[in-house]
């Protein structure tokens, strides 16, 4: 089994933002490593205020070439196309995109849309609300210590008002990207957000550069086979894998998907596809494949 992790942060640790971020390269390399993960895209280049920047992610991620894959976190509000083309220059092969200004769909941003088709780098949409570190939906501080210690976590860093909105950031939005952009491939992020599984899977069905990703945790994954989203509301060919979670947590998130795919009854073939080879056609390492007529 091959895996092609399309969604890890770099940094990681937001709790302490001023810890030196390449000491967890080789424990990251190692869970890769131990869980089959034989390509991961980085996003790298700043999140939330902290990180190295594309200059430096870039340079910390070259000895673990070609596991590691560069993707480059952008800002459409302030991204120039000549400088989505630099950064293809400097080593990376994809973008990610969060936490936008306006909506994803915003007419200002082509020219980001336009240089990473030329360049053919596959962009990843964070798409929905944006977690907060506590689950609502699967516990609660009153009754839950470690979900208590996270939410004083994230209220000490994260207590000033800041302008996010999910509506800026919906699979709807990519509908109009893959029809000005036909060969710019596209990846929503977590199934489309909670709320939005109808929005995803309309869109997958009909835009052939748009797929999604099973990443987001446990509740997405739970609405996800009640909710016959994979291989039936969005066929396997548009499902691609992502962890989006610490590295202590990546063995764990991968089995849990190798039960789901066992308990969906989906054939080797179709595993193949969502684990690793749809991710490997948008980034080039694999040639896409067409039935014979």
């Amino acid at each position: 089994m091959k895996i092609w992790d399309v969604h890890v942060h770099y940094p990681f640790n937001w709790q302490n933002p001023d810890a030196d971020p390449s000491e967890r390269l080789g424990p990251l390399s190692e869970a890769f490593e131990k869980a089959g993960i034989v390509r991961a895209s980085i996003l790298s280049g700043g999140r939330m205020g902290f990180g190295p920047t594309h200059e430096v992610a870039i340079e910390m991620l070259r000895p673990f070439a070609p596991v590691m894959v560069p993707v480059a976190v952008v800002d459409p509000e302030v991204t120039s196309g000549d400088r989505v083309r630099e950064l293809n220059e400097m080593g990376y092969r994809g973008l990610k995109m969060i936490g936008v200004k306006r909506p994803y769909d915003e007419p200002a941003y082509f020219r980001v849309y336009e240089a990473a088709q030329e360049r053919e780098m596959p962009i990843l949409l964070h798409m929905g609300v944006i977690g907060g570190g506590v689950d609502y939906s699967r516990t609660h501080p009153r009754r839950d210590p470690v979900a208590a210690q996270r939410l004083r976590q994230m209220s000490a860093r994260f207590n000033q008002p800041r302008d996010v909105s999910a509506t800026r950031m919906h699979p709807f939005h990519l509908d109009t990207i893959a029809n000005n952009f036909p060969r710019l491939a596209l990846i929503g992020a977590h199934m489309g957000g909670t709320g939005n599984y109808d929005a995803a899977a309309s869109v997958a069905r009909w835009r052939h550069n748009v797929h999604f990703d099973l990443s987001g945790g446990e509740t997405i994954e739970q609405h996800a086979v009640e909710r016959g989203l994979i291989g039936r509301e969005i066929g396997v060919e548009k499902l691609v894998w992502g962890s989006d979670c610490q590295i202590e947590e990546i063995q764990e998130h991968v089995d849990r998907f190798v039960k789901i795919f066992e308990d969906l009854r989906l054939s080797e073939d179709e595993v193949d596809h969502i684990w690793y080879r749809n991710a490997a056609e948008m980034f080039g390492e694999e040639e896409p494949q067409f039935a014979e007529e």
